[in-house]
């Protein structure tokens, strides 16, 4: 689907690859971003935005010598890992519920922390920064290494899927846990602090910025760029213990050699190059989708899911979607849907099904078909998967 050009009378433009028209607080949020004298070109929405904090979920924004904290948002790095194996959907028959068992024994979930810190763990290079990092994060060093292959909460999962093949993928979706968020309010609290002291007119305070040259956009981007190597090590630790649950399942422990690896930032920033010119980019819920880039579109727990590599749009600074899309709050999610529900929506899926996930139930997202059909021009899938079992924080 070609994108469409929003009508907000904006000093840069909006264009949409989504197909709904926004409501009035998403409009708002939309307009606010693009009328920051730094957004570079224009402010891109993807198929599955929606309602977020000072920027929409779904949104790339390119910007010139400044960076807004709180359009990065608080789980900084957050993302997708998916490994192909080289096992087939027989192989994995009448053991699901195992696996899930073993997936929640060994991999903590929610607040939960490692009892014990494996050697790749101690040996992460990433500790040699730590010291370098916010002065107000130095007393959490501990419990970043103890959260370093956890899962965290929310809408963070562990999936096995199968795709239409019957191969057997292990797919996981997480972050940067308490460190991220504590590194990012930090940031962010500072960078609405100097707005307030400067008398900067925001339009909304969650949009406040730091301009390059000065010490705390420094700073900052320092402790980003660290956080999204850490995001991106958690899951790759979380991944290899899920991997030897299943070869231990299927193959005895024999250890396997992946068929494809993928592992992709949805919440991020970083230094690109776009029509010519070095920009920042920030993804807020948008994946990175370059000519020949591999990403992971996942749909909710009862939905498919999908491999994708990227066709290099320009026009959506080289973006795709990062899911399907929330289409109502948790709050509504509860109010709206019973367990029942949960029970009919995930049939077929080994997961937990209790009033504690069903604010993730499928009928609170965006059908994924959707979504996928409107970026077509940003994508195009190498595998479609449906998952088999799902764990939750």
């Amino acid at each position: 689907m070609p994108y469409n050009t929003l009508n907000l009378s904006t000093s840069k433009p909006v264009i949409s690859w989504a197909n709904h028209q926004l409501a009035a607080e998403e409009t708002k949020m939309a307009k606010n971003v693009a009328s920051l004298p730094f957004v570079f070109k224009h402010v891109a929405l993807m198929p599955d935005v929606h309602l977020g904090k000072g920027a929409l979920v779904g949104s790339v924004i390119a910007t010139q010598d400044a960076i807004i904290p709180a359009a990065v948002g608080v789980d900084i790095g957050c993302g997708m890992c998916a490994i192909k194996t080289p096992f087939v959907a027989d192989q994995v028959a009448g053991k699901l519920k195992q696996i899930r068992r073993e997936i929640e024994a060994k991999i903590p979930v929610g607040f939960n922390d490692n009892r014990e810190i494996e050697k790749s763990v101690t040996n992460w290079q990433g500790w040699k920064q730590f010291k370098d990092l916010h002065p107000k994060v130095q007393h959490l060093d501990s419990k970043a290494m103890k959260q370093l292959g956890s899962l965290g909460g929310g809408n963070h999962f562990i999936e096995l899927c199968l795709d239409t093949e019957d191969s057997v993928w292990l797919m996981l979706h997480s972050g940067s846990r308490n460190i991220g968020n504590m590194l990012a309010q930090h940031h962010i609290e500072t960078a609405k602090t100097l707005a307030k002291i400067v008398e900067n007119p925001l339009p909304d305070r969650d949009l406040a910025y730091f301009v390059t040259g000065t010490p705390e956009f420094a700073h900052y981007w320092r402790d980003l760029q660290w956080a999204q190597e850490y995001a991106r090590f958690n899951r790759e630790v979380m991944m290899a213990r899920f991997k030897q649950i299943v070869e231990q399942a299927v193959a005895g422990g024999k250890p396997t050699k992946p068929l494809l690896e993928v592992n992709c930032h949805h919440n991020y920033a970083e230094k690109e190059v776009h029509f010519g010119e070095e920009v920042y980019i920030t993804r807020k819920g948008a994946v990175r989708a370059q000519a020949s880039d591999y990403g992971i579109i996942p749909g909710s727990m009862g939905a498919k899911s999908f491999i994708v590599k990227g066709k290099g749009n320009s026009e959506s600074y080289c973006s795709c979607s990062h899911g399907a899309g929330r289409l109502m709050s948790r709050t509504q999610a509860k109010k709206r849907f019973s367990v029942d529900d949960l029970v009919q929506q995930t049939d077929g899926v080994e997961c937990r099904k209790d009033v504690g996930v069903l604010d993730e139930i499928p009928g609170a997202y965006k059908p994924i078909a959707e979504v996928m059909q409107q970026q077509t021009d940003l994508v195009e899938v190498v595998a479609t998967l449906k998952q088999v079992v799902c764990v939750k924080g």
